[in-house]
């Protein structure tokens, strides 16, 4: 496959964009106090978040992996 610069440039760009701006928001949801019930165990809360982070994260890195192969050929 080949990608021009400039496309290669922005999959690059979106790609650690995901994998900077997640992690922060994790760390959030984990504090939560909603992230847990009374008993300790994990709520629907904390569940649907981890899904969204995990699946938003492995795109990005997806994203940026063909990013990367593409500007180095």
């Amino acid at each position: 496959m080949v990608l021009s610069t400039p496309l290669a440039l922005v999959l690059v760009i979106a790609g650690l964009w995901s994998l900077i701006v997640w992690p922060p928001y994790l760390r959030d949801v984990l504090k939560s106090p909603e992230a847990r019930d009374d008993k300790g165990a994990p709520t629907r809360y904390m569940t649907t978040n981890l899904m969204k982070i995990s699946t938003a994260m492995v795109f990005g890195l997806a994203t940026l992996v063909i990013g990367v192969r593409g500007l180095i050929g």
